[in-house]
């Protein structure tokens, strides 16, 4: 122990100590000069960090369970497309805390070259924001008004890959043998296409193959990605510590929960897939203990789009914890296949997999994402049923595009491979449960089925143990934006289509209640504060499937300190009675109506919240 190392830092560092020296001289081969280094970036992050910042630490130490329990909810959006600038998200944050919003994700803002950027996942320079969002002291300044307002800030940090802007990579096209040790660079295609045996493409149709020739160099460089993102070799010690020491810079600069960016591919090894290998999980560990004692209140939401197997161990144990927040990828694809089926037999069987993992483990429960829908669902069990894959797609893509007949869906595909089979899919939640068809043909009775749905949806995410997290917009049903179309830069991305900027027209009418607008936000707020005043929606509660006798109407139960919860989602587009022959008094959250729960009816495309205090 360096003796000048203070005693806060100290205590900390030395909780952890023994095994973090040992993960990373395993990991890098004794490399003691590394260790030192590292260690020494660690006590200077510490010493930077501003004192207002090490108070929230200390307090979230004695509490460190703050971000689980069932008051938190999240909110994602683009700060150009929310409010132009990191100033003007600041002079909004009236409407973000009238959404009820007390963890903010906002969008990757760091330096990225315009056109080759990815929608900011290509970063230039990991300390610096895009110019026209702002600056490091208008993030920081942000920050800051939102911790006095109990909100925590979320930021994404792109570890898997650099722009090829960056400087490291400059260097490297240069010739410099050092930053070329930074990437993956090879002479010839040999080792290359020995790679390309065994690693998945990542965009088959927009950005086939994981290799890139760089001219420049005379080289081929590993691009999983895009051919602007260059892959990081972390095999190098030297990229370890100068990423984590980057990531400390967001989080003294007040980010409270970093989002680690395509974790599972960050460590490379011939012969292998790249995803998912044991070294991702030690890095993953290091940079745990390492915001453990650097910085105590930063969370780490590990980014996983993968099936739950494959998720779940990035949690790591409850002794050696490695991500604190994970996504439900698996349930959000799952919704949105019942929506097109009516039929809760797949997501049944995948939340019946969640409720049996550890409390401890805390999920993020999303509708959208900034991404597509992907439809990587569990085809085994589909196929119980008579689903067969590559057709099923298929009528999943049909429908939410509004392909189908009857279908009142607005989507579009996005990466379509007709070779595959394959697409996956784009849109808003309310284009998706049809509100912009309905508005387009001002028929009210759709519009008050396309409503019902989307509530019901968004209250099927607020029963979930975890954060609920809403897509900027979805709180007033804001459709789709097909004015991408028309950008240049854009047009050949159909994500754009759901990154629309907020409309502050439709936002005027939230108070409105004869709008879709105004009926969304006020019912949305509603959810969030039943789920706020009542204990059965906290992390610690029993969960557990409903069986209702029915193949469209999905039910979860919920107990915890003595209030019991009974959660019906009818995906059908008839009303529906369900048997649960349960003679308890109980009262509609939403209505405030008593009675049994021997026969409950529940609309077409609608939900019951029952609740039974005992």
């Amino acid at each position: 122990m360096k003796e000048h190392w203070k005693t806060e830092f100290a205590s900390r560092f030395r909780r952890h100590e023994s095994e973090l020296k040992w993960l990373y001289c395993e990991l890098y081969h004794n490399d003691l000069k590394a260790y030192d280094s590292f260690t020494d970036m660690l006590y200077r992050c510490w010493e930077e960090r501003p004192e207002s910042l090490k108070a929230i630490d200390r307090t979230r130490e004695e509490h460190p369970d703050w971000y689980k329990g069932h008051s938190l909810v999240g909110m994602l959006m683009y700060v150009n497309a929310f409010a132009g600038t990191l100033k003007g998200v600041r002079q909004k944050l009236d409407y973000i805390t009238d959404c009820g919003v007390s963890y903010l994700h906002l969008m990757p803002l760091l330096e990225s070259p315009e056109g080759r950027s990815d929608g900011g996942y290509a970063v230039s320079d990991f300390r610096k924001v895009q110019p026209e969002l702002g600056t490091m002291e208008d993030l920081a300044d942000l920050a800051e008004d939102c911790h006095a307002r109990g909100i925590a800030v979320c930021l994404d940090f792109v570890m898997n890959h650099t722009s090829e802007d960056h400087e490291w990579a400059r260097r490297a096209r240069a010739g410099e043998k050092e930053y070329q040790n930074r990437y993956f660079f090879y002479d010839d295609w040999t080792i290359p296409n020995a790679f390309e045996q065994t690693v998945p493409q990542v965009f088959p149709t927009t950005a086939p193959g994981n290799f890139t020739w760089c001219e420049e160099a005379k080289k081929v460089v590993m691009t999983s990605f895009y051919p602007y993102q260059w892959d990081l070799n972390y095999a190098n010690p030297v990229v370890f510590n100068e990423m984590t020491d980057c990531m400390f810079y967001l989080c003294n600069h007040g980010v409270d929960i970093i989002r680690l960016d395509a974790v599972p591919y960050i460590w490379k090894a011939l012969g292998t897939s790249c995803r998912n290998l044991k070294q991702v999980h030690t890095l993953v560990r290091m940079m745990r203990m390492a915001c453990e004692i650097v910085c105590p209140g930063t969370l780490l939401l590990g980014e996983v789009v993968m099936e739950p197997s494959k998720v779940v161990p990035y949690f790591g144990t409850v002794e050696k914890p490695e991500c604190h927040l994970l996504y439900n990828v698996t349930t959000m694809a799952s919704v949105w296949h019942t929506v097109a089926t009516r039929d809760v037999r797949l997501l049944a069987h995948q939340l019946g997999q969640v409720f049996a993992l550890p409390r401890e483990y805390a999920f993020l429960n999303y509708l959208r994402c900034h991404d597509d829908i992907g439809w990587g669902l569990d085809y085994d069990f589909l196929r119980c049923f008579g689903f067969e894959e590559v057709p099923h797609k298929k009528y999943l893509n049909d429908y939410l595009t509004g392909k189908w007949p009857g279908s009142p869906a607005r989507g579009e595909l996005y990466n379509d491979d007709p070779r595959l089979g394959d697409a996956r899919l784009c849109g808003t939640t309310a284009s998706l449960c049809g509100i912009e068809s309905a508005r387009e043909s001002g028929d009210a009775a759709a519009m008050d089925q396309a409503i019902r749905k989307d509530l019901m949806l968004h209250a099927f995410m607020f029963t979930l143990s975890g954060i609920p997290v809403l897509y900027s917009g979805d709180e007033i049903a804001q459709e789709n934006d097909n004015t991408y179309h028309d950008d240049p830069l854009r047009r050949e991305d159909s994500r754009y289509l759901h990154r629309g900027n907020l409309d502050w027209n439709k936002a005027a009418l939230r108070t409105d209640p004869d709008t879709p607008e105004g009926r969304i936000f006020a019912s949305i707020s509603r959810m969030e504060s039943l789920r706020a005043d009542h204990a059965v929606f906290d992390t610690e509660a029993d969960t557990w499937l409903l069986y209702t006798e029915s193949n469209q109407v999905l039910g979860v139960g919920r107990y915890y300190l003595g209030e019991q919860l009974l959660a019906l989602f009818n995906f059908s587009d008839q009303e529906k009675t369900v048997w649960l022959h349960d003679d308890k008094q109980y009262t509609d959250l939403f209505t405030g109506e008593s009675g049994d729960a021997d026969a409950v009816k529940v609309p077409a495309g609608g939900f019951r919240w029952l609740l039974h205090t005992f």
